[in-house]
Order: structure tokens, then sequence, then C-alpha cells
């Protein structure tokens, strides 16, 4: 599986943190160190375990698994799949749409930059 790498920069005192994305493409500044310390949370490493172990079939099968809430399991989600360790992958069941989490990196590479 591929490495995301994410760098932590300080800028005029203050902390930036930006990802390089997979593609190449120009680096993104994101909200700051905060953006890093909600992604490094118990919850997110938890819901990765769950998701690499577990397997569940959908963003509701992910959340009982995890005996959480819908929509705090669906931002986490969206947190993590716009770092690019789990992506979505939409399919139709039973004229029902689909959404399965699958990871898609397995290792956090961090630098930080002062």
């Amino acid at each position: 599986m591929p490495v995301r790498e994410i760098t932590i920069r300080e800028q005029k005192g203050a902390f930036s943190l930006f990802k390089k994305p997979a593609s190449g493409k120009e680096e993104y500044n994101f909200s700051g160190i905060q953006a890093l310390r909600q992604l490094l949370s118990n919850e997110k490493a938890r819901l990765l375990n769950v998701i690499k172990l577990q397997k569940p079939s959908s963003l509701y099968d992910l959340a009982k698994k995890l005996n959480r809430s819908f929509k705090s399991v669906y931002d986490d989600v969206k947190l993590l799949e716009r770092f690019g360790f789990i992506e979505v992958v939409e399919s139709k069941v039973n004229n029902r749409t689909r959404h399965k989490p699958q990871i898609v990196a397995d290792t956090i590479t961090i630098h930080f930059k002062i």
C-alpha cells in the first residue's frame, strides 16, 4: 500500500500543515496543526483498525461495529478520506447505494520542519 506523507512547517511563529497528494500535484495547505490533531485521534485509529480487520460492508455497518453514531463516523471517514488514508467505494445492493470504506494507505510519515 502507498505511504501518505504529511509535512508540518513553522511559518511566522505558527505551524502549518501540508499534505503532499499521491498524484504529484502541488501541496495543499490545510487548517494547520489542529487538522493533524484531529487526524491522529484515538477514535480515528480505532476506525482505521476496524476497517482493516473487520472489513465493514458500509458506513452504517462501520458505525455499528464501532458503537458510534453514523454522523460522527461519517465525519471521521470524510477527514481520513481527505488525507488519502481511506476511500469510500459506491456499489448498488438491492436498489440501494452502499458506501464501503476501504484502506488506501497503511503508513503515515510525518515531517516537522522548523
